[in-house]
């Protein structure tokens, strides 16, 4: 007998919290319900794409468990562990900055929470399963494409050391769905493929908004209005099973029990974003529905890690107004902050809560300082060195990583390193290419300076305006420019940059190691601070064309880069092109 089918369940949520009484699955308003009991939908034929082993460490399961007969039986939804019960979640979210109402888990199936050998309790789920009461207008199926991607970034992200939930396995199948990829009017069939996830738990801000009375913009609200039982059952919950310290200290006094757990969130998710801006990590979808309640990057759907350096990158393509841009990111996780806030509101006075969303700024460059400090290696030289690669284009990852290599004696070699990572003048101008036709752009800046007010009911935010104007000004500036004045601008900008920090460096000092001692662990902490792989767009799509063709390696030899992506390289200088790339 395998752990497989010696699995220890404790579905905690299940037992604790209001399940919605109603058991045929249909599109719905869940009322005074957190989870609707579903049964996962079978697909045909279900093939194991990838696992990944230590995440299934995790719930105990180790190479044998995923050579069991029926193990993409079990991780597909098919069959059920013994102990297992399977349910949906109910929560409501807003979605770019308008409350939408209820979502829920509209593709995901709760499968239990299991507590492994040393006492953790990891929640299982399983995503693409099928319908449930809040799939709305879809189907509840996730395809191969959107899959690989959640599976690979959940491990790279791990693996990077940044909090986030886990991908264990990623199964496909012979069964398929109807999907208009490029949303041209030429739908293909795809691959039914379903992700499993772990995480301590998947509840998020959301949750706590199906009780939130209607929006004054939207005019919608939350499931369970006037309900306030069960935001008062789901927070004590919450408190005493997560953040256990919290609960044991104020458990008879819940005004400061809720008002130290939702700092504690707000200090946690402060951490979360300087840690993706530290990496150039791009969520896409910063909506409430997709903030983890835990300080855990989740819901990978249009995500992206920069190549080359833009602070505005965008990497979702239906952000036309650019909300969730990379720049952006810390203010809109504090703003998703503050509507938590708010739905908490109904349960202690607003005064208790608010010094705890001003924690969030200091709490946020506190944590950014401190990682930058490691990668650069100086804290005073950051600002300059995003600057430097902002206005030469260049390559995010594997600046940092070149950084561990300077020394006093290759700065030649240092700077052509550098220079081969900017933009050519090409993908310059195509960077500074406005996002709206140059028209409608005038008429909205025009409309700006006219009627401020009518621009702001449009959702149209002058700040982004001015942005649009100064893409076109500089694409103006660059129109006659040549390859060979951008190499020279890129040359000065980088030269002074590298003797500024070759300056900055003679001066550390340390009277018990020695200069070349004080360089090698200088080197050590950057090097394990700066990866040399990260997910990109392309080893993420090599993968998914090879998978669509029925060949899996791909996905896990991009898997097992990932997994490693400190990789130890000589005075940390990359060893070849085919490096840059990645």
């Amino acid at each position: 007998m395998t752990a497989l089918n010696n699995l220890t369940f404790d579905n905690s949520v299940l037992r604790s919290l209001p399940i919605d009484p109603e058991e045929k699955v249909f599109p719905r308003q869940v009322k005074g319900a957190c989870f609707s009991k579903v049964t996962p939908t079978p697909v045909e034929n279900p093939q194991l794409v990838s696992a990944a082993l230590p995440a299934l460490q995790l719930l105990d399961l180790g190479e044998d468990d995923i050579e069991h007969k029926d193990f993409t039986e079990y991780f597909s939804g098919n069959k059920l562990l013994k102990g297992s019960e399977t349910a949906a979640h109910c929560y409501c979210g807003h979605q770019f900055g308008h409350f939408a109402g209820q979502l829920g888990d509209g593709a995901a199936i709760y499968l239990g929470e299991i507590i492994n050998k040393r006492g953790e309790r990891w929640e299982l789920q399983v995503k693409g399963a099928g319908l449930t009461p809040y799939s709305r207008q879809a189907d509840g199926r996730k395809v191969l494409r959107s899959s690989i991607r959640e599976f690979l970034c959940s491990e790279a992200m791990h693996h990077l050391g940044i909090p986030t939930t886990r991908a264990a396995t990623c199964v496909t199948s012979d069964s398929y769905v109807v999907r208009d990829v490029f949303y041209s009017g030429n739908p293909v069939n795809e691959r039914c493929t379903i992700v499993s996830r772990i995480a301590p738990s998947f509840l998020r801000f959301g949750s706590f908004q199906i009780c939130k009375p209607p929006d004054r913009e939207t005019g919608r609200e939350g499931p369970s209005v006037c309900l306030p039982d069960v935001l008062s059952k789901l927070t004590n919950f919450t408190i005493e099973k997560y953040f256990p310290e919290i609960w044991e200290m104020h458990s008879n006094d819940k005004e400061t029990a809720i008002s130290e757990f939702f700092k504690e969130v707000v200090l946690r998710t402060a951490r979360l974003v300087a840690e993706w801006q530290c990496i150039g990590f791009c969520h896409g979808v910063l909506n409430t529905d997709n903030m983890s309640i835990l300080g855990l990057s989740i819901d990978y759907g249009p995500f992206g890690f920069m190549d080359r350096f833009d602070e505005d990158f965008i990497c979702n393509g239906s952000d036309d107004r650019g909300r969730y841009t990379y720049k952006k990111q810390p203010e809109i996780c504090k703003w998703n902050c503050q509507k938590l806030c708010d739905a908490l509101m109904e349960l202690i006075p607003l005064e208790k809560l608010l010094p705890s969303v001003e924690l969030f700024d200091v709490e946020y460059q506190r944590c950014y300082m401190e990682k930058m400090r490691k990668k650069v290696g100086d804290r005073d030289l950051v600002a300059s060195f995003l600057d430097t690669m902002q206005k030469t284009g260049a390559d995010f990852t594997n600046c940092f990583r070149l950084l561990s290599g300077v020394r006093d004696d290759n700065t030649e070699t240092i700077l052509e390193e550098l220079m081969k990572q900017s933009c050519s003048i090409e993908e310059l101008r195509a960077a500074n290419q406005p996002r709206m036709d140059v028209r409608q752009l005038q008429m909205l800046l025009t409309l700006a300076e006219t009627n401020p007010g009518l621009l702001g009911q449009m959702g149209m935010a002058a700040r982004g305006l001015m942005q649009e104007l100064s893409r076109l000004e500089k694409l103006k500036e660059l129109k006659e420019k040549t390859e060979d004045w951008k190499r020279k601008q890129d040359q000065t900008m980088w030269s002074q940059w590298i003797l500024k920090y070759q300056d900055r460096l003679k001066r550390e000092s340390d009277p018990s190691l020695s200069q070349e001692d004080i360089r090698l662990k200088r080197t050590q902490v950057m090097n394990s601070n700066n990866p040399k792989f990260v997910l990109r767009n392309y080893m993420a799509q090599n993968a998914i064309e090879a998978a669509e063709k029925g060949d899996f390696s791909e996905v896990n030899r991009v898997l097992s880069l990932l997994q490693n992506p400190f990789i130890d390289l000589d005075n940390g200088m990359l060893s070849s092109e085919n490096d840059c790339h990645f």
